[in-house]
């Protein structure tokens, strides 16, 4: 079996390096898992170099925004290495910390705005949304399954149980609402109905 290019195993090592010391909230398993996962997802879908590229440094991109990064940093630490077009199509679907005019968005506004700018999007930038909340939404499903206490689980979320699955269920709606219509859109709407009923046996359970 042939293995990744050399610009997709760039990407690993870059993305290995940035987060080298992180770990999954409220866990000791290293953060770095989810990038390999989310480049497994796309190329089973057998998207090209670029995407997966770009789904490799999408945590590493948000991270930086997160930390306040402008234009000009994001472009030396990412856009140099791997391309412009690799980190726009990052940028278009991670949450912003500031509006076009520079206001500064709070938690919620963050939300809708991604959900807004997906309308605005390309495929390839979609398929990252779709894969990173396939990605995140199995692993989150995965650790409910195997756990007898599940409110440990919820409370690595500051938005808590409901507004968590409400997001999923949004991305997935959004994503069909704008015409992303490939077969990645079943399995996203399989885990979200997946966390949507084991939140309710837990409720009933409760």
């Amino acid at each position: 079996m042939a293995g990744y290019s050399d610009p997709i195993n760039h990407a690993f090592a870059f993305a290995a390096k940035h987060h080298d010391q992180q770990v999954r909230k409220g866990t000791r398993y290293p953060y770095l898992t989810a990038a390999p996962n989310l480049a497994v997802i796309l190329a089973r879908y057998a998207q090209d170099d670029p995407t997966l590229v770009a789904g490799i440094l999408h945590d590493v991109v948000e991270d930086c925004v997160r930390d306040g990064y402008t234009a000009e940093m994001l472009n030396r630490r990412v856009g140099d290495k791997f391309g412009e077009s690799v980190l726009s199509t990052v940028l278009a679907v991670i949450e912003r910390r500031y509006d076009d005019e520079g206001i500064e968005l709070s938690h919620h506004e963050r939300k809708d705005d991604l959900l807004d700018r997906l309308a605005h999007a390309d495929d390839r930038a979609r398929w990252i949304a779709a894969a990173d909340h396939l990605q995140s939404g199995g692993t989150l499903l995965a650790d409910l399954r195997r756990t007898d206490f599940p409110e440990a689980v919820w409370s690595r979320f500051t938005s808590g149980r409901q507004a968590t699955i409400q997001w999923y269920r949004r991305l997935h709606d959004r994503l069909a609402e704008v015409g992303f219509r490939f077969p990645i859109m079943e399995e996203l709407h399989d885990v979200v109905r997946s966390l949507e009923r084991y939140a309710g046996e837990e409720t009933r359970s409760g």
